[in-house]
């Protein structure tokens, strides 16, 4: 943990600030208002860019350019997703502030999704470095899956509406549809076979809507975690459920946990995956490393 002094007036701190205007619910004008008018009490050198599809060219021309001392993410975990690949092995930190309709990571790292609040953690400058996943070389700073929630992810991806409300309906709708897979798992030097209606590899613990996917998960330990969900009587959802709210996953008799820093997967058949909420279209081989606090992020 590294905690980095304030700037003085003299040599403001310079920030670049990244807006997905699609993220929140104030849309791009207001989020621009708020960030510029606390930037300018705060006396920051500042940029903004906003978003408009194809970013991540302008975005890294735009770091070696300006050269900012913090690079700001305001949207939601694709945002951050899309920054952390920009900033992944460098020595410009990730601030966040959360405007997406989950906001995960920001969970993770309990960060509010109130702007003055985040502001005064970028004041402050607690410094963490943190791992990354690459899967298929994309690069994973949350949580990633296979199976069940990345059908349901790509569900959601294609409502107007957000919410916990939104996912739960899609969740609903895909255990009448459960698709069962078969997976063939190699890591630490050996391979192993398990059945599976889903898939989740983790860098973090838990979903956007408080539900804790991977007890054992820590964002700084060099390691990430396959959680398998096996195959379940519908009648068992709502205990299984209720124990990703609790946080007692692992000791549902449908849950595997396996840790590890690598690892390849292949699929009986092919399977919908999604990294940080964004669908990437189906596969079959899933290969994932963990990249050991390849990341900066400023935390609370």
């Amino acid at each position: 943990m590294i905690s980095d002094p304030e700037k003085s007036v003299s040599n403001p701190l310079r920030i670049l600030f990244v807006i997905n205007p699609k993220s929140g619910h104030g849309g791009e004008k207001k989020q621009k208002n708020l960030i510029t008018e606390r930037s300018e009490s705060e006396k920051f050198d500042f940029q903004i860019i906003v978003m408009s599809g194809d970013d991540k060219e302008r975005i890294s021309n735009s770091i070696t350019q300006y050269k900012p001392d913090i690079v700001t993410a305001a949207g939601g975990d694709g945002t951050i997703n899309l920054l952390a690949g920009i900033l992944a092995n460098t020595e410009i930190p990730l601030a966040i502030i959360p405007q997406g309709s989950a906001n995960g990571m920001a969970k993770e790292l309990h960060i509010t999704s109130k702007i003055d609040s985040a502001f005064e953690i970028i004041i402050k400058r607690k410094i963490q470095a943190i791992d990354l996943i690459k899967i298929n070389d994309r690069v994973c700073i949350h949580l990633a899956d296979v199976g069940l929630n990345a059908r349901v992810v790509k569900r959601f991806e294609n409502d107007a509406k957000r919410g916990i409300l939104t996912y739960a309906k899609y969740l609903f709708r895909e255990m009448f549809l459960l698709k069962k897979y078969v997976f063939n798992i190699t890591y630490d030097g050996k391979t192993i076979k398990r059945k599976g209606v889903s898939m989740t590899f983790a860098n973090a613990s838990q979903y956007g809507t408080g539900a804790v996917i991977n007890p054992k998960g820590i964002l700084d330990d060099g390691k990430f975690e396959l959680v398998i969900i096996k195959p379940f009587p519908r009648i068992k959802l709502l205990s299984i459920t209720w124990k990703m709210f609790m946080n007692k996953l692992h000791t549902s008799d449908y849950v595997e946990i396996i840790s590890c820093d690598k690892a390849l997967v292949l699929s009986s058949r092919k399977t919908t995956l999604q990294i940080d909420g964004e669908v990437l279209g189906k596969v079959k081989k899933i290969a994932i490393e963990c990249m050991p606090k390849a990341l900066l992020v400023i935390i609370p």
